[in-house]
């Protein structure tokens, strides 16, 4: 199973622009360290890791009304996402597992990961897939994982993930899967198997 942002897509970088310009209208500075604790954290935990150094608190009600702001902004970007913008190797490493014979799913703490797999071009490649609309805790909780395996019909010890953040391999470990981290060692030490980009994802190393 597969993660999407920042493994088949290079997505990241349009959640740094939708959430640095909901930062700058609110006035919370949004460095790289902080940029680097909301990856692969869902929606509404990112924004509560951005309020920590806000000027001011916010409401319960505000705080939704931000997060559909900072979405709104994410969704005019991916509107113009296409094919193009696959990182290099992802529809092959998809399309290797699936002539192994082996389901393919796809677990994203993005709500909108429907339509980025429709606008990737990517969606028939899956044969399930789960992302944050669809459950109640977000990753390091394995429950996205189990989440997807259980969809596919398969055990989670029969699973493997490929995950680009800290948070998504905890969650691969605590539901017994194995972990391949896409890349650099000092974020991913914990991967089983640690690769620099998807492009040098074999499927034949893992099921020789």
């Amino acid at each position: 199973m597969f993660d999407l942002d920042g493994v088949l897509a290079d997505t990241a970088v349009l959640h740094r622009a939708a959430w640095q310009q909901l930062a700058d209208e609110i006035g919370a500075p949004l460095d790289e360290a902080t940029a680097g604790r909301m990856k692969g954290v869902d929606r509404r935990g990112s924004l509560d890791i951005l309020l920590e150094r806000a000027p001011r608190s916010y409401s319960e009600a505000e705080k939704v009304a931000l997060a559909a702001r900072k979405n709104s902004y994410y969704v005019e970007l991916i509107g113009r996402l296409g094919p193009q913008d696959l990182l290099p190797g992802a529809r092959a490493a998809v399309e290797s597992v699936r002539r192994a014979g082996l389901k393919t799913a796809l677990a994203s703490a993005s709500r909108n990961a429907p339509q980025l797999l429709d606008r990737l071009g990517i969606a028939a490649l899956f044969d399930y897939a789960v992302d944050a609309g669809r459950i109640a805790r977000s990753k390091p909780d394995p429950e996205i994982f189990l989440a997807a395996a259980s969809g596919l019909g398969v055990a989670p010890e029969e699973c493997l993930g490929v995950e680009d953040a800290a948070a998504g391999i905890a969650a691969l470990h605590a539901a017994g899967m194995a972990a391949v981290g896409i890349g650099r060692a000092q974020e991913l030490d914990k991967a089983d198997v640690l690769l620099p980009d998807i492009a040098a994802f074999d499927i034949s190393r893992f099921i020789a």
